[in-house]
């Protein structure tokens, strides 16, 4: 489920030294973290990651995205550049425009399956395993090395008789225990159906169980 909102108040703000995602048109991404943050004139972010100066057409076409307690909220604006100086930071001006993906909509399973991660432009190699599972992101055990905002490829298998499920994410949080939650940003529609109907059978095994239980008891 997709909510749209106009309007300054509507929208969940991060705050100052958040980690974001800046997405430039095509579709590419760059990590980001908050500088300023003031909800009545402008966010500005650094972009994380070396880049060129953004033309004016470049400027209009950028996205902020973010975690917040409603989803994951893609967030534009009047943007423009601060320095020339610095074309990594950017500020979204009068933010009126935004999008919240409901992401709780995906149902989450606790499923320990093997996944293989390729970490970065080096495409490092580390095999991990999957604490839970859902039809937008999974949360992975390791490796310890990654950092919020950091892009990932990932060989999921949720059988030993089926090709694995692959795609790409971004670490977006990392938990009190060191897990890392990854959301994806790039998996075919047949990937995603594959996975969510592993999801749905893994919550009817659960249940059958539940109720194998109950009838022990009784």
């Amino acid at each position: 489920m997709r909510l749209r909102r106009r309007g300054r108040a509507a929208i969940p703000f991060p705050a100052r030294a958040d980690a974001v995602t800046v997405s430039v048109p095509g579709g590419d991404t760059m990590p980001a973290r908050v500088l300023e943050c003031d909800p009545e004139s402008a966010l500005t972010v650094a972009i994380l990651v070396p880049t060129r100066p953004f033309g004016q057409r470049e400027l209009d076409g950028l996205v902020v995205e973010y975690g917040s307690s409603r989803g994951r909220v893609h967030l534009t604006g009047s943007t423009v550049g601060v320095s020339p100086a610095e074309p990594d930071v950017v500020a979204f001006t009068a933010p009126l425009s935004v999008e919240i993906i409901q992401e709780r909509d995906f149902v989450r399973v606790s499923s320990a399956r093997p996944v293989l991660v390729y970490m970065g432009n080096s495409r490092e190699k580390i095999q991990s395993f999957t604490v839970d599972l859902s039809g937008g992101g999974l949360l992975l055990a390791g490796p310890d090395t990654l950092q919020i905002g950091e892009r990932v490829e990932f060989r999921l298998s949720v059988s030993q008789d089926v090709p694995p499920i692959t795609g790409a994410g971004r670490v977006v949080r990392i938990d009190s225990k060191g897990r890392r939650g990854v959301s994806f940003t790039d998996i075919s529609d047949g990937d995603r159906r594959r996975l969510v109907r592993y999801i749905f059978d893994v919550q009817r095994a659960e249940r059958r169980r539940g109720l194998r239980a109950e009838g022990s008891n009784g």
